[in-house]
């Protein structure tokens, strides 16, 4: 590969050891475990809300229309 590290490389290596501890790396992805299923459930009831409402919910205009002539 390279030249030897030598004395002063080699405690460098060690000093920075610490960074590549497993309780140090990827801690976005586990910090939050549910957050990913969370988000995906949350935007199929999303879309699903909006294709039930656009097809199957009562337009408002027929319930302004009669609410008007009420009074």
């Amino acid at each position: 590969m390279g030249k030897p590290l030598g004395p002063t490389g080699e405690f460098f290596r060690r000093r920075d050891e610490w960074r590549k501890h497993p309780m140090l790396t990827n801690q976005f992805r586990h910090a939050l475990p549910g957050l990913g299923t969370a988000i995906v459930a949350f935007t199929i009831y999303v879309a699903g809300e909006a294709a039930y409402n656009k097809f199957y919910a009562p337009s408002t205009h027929s319930n302004a229309h009669a609410s008007s002539h009420s009074h």
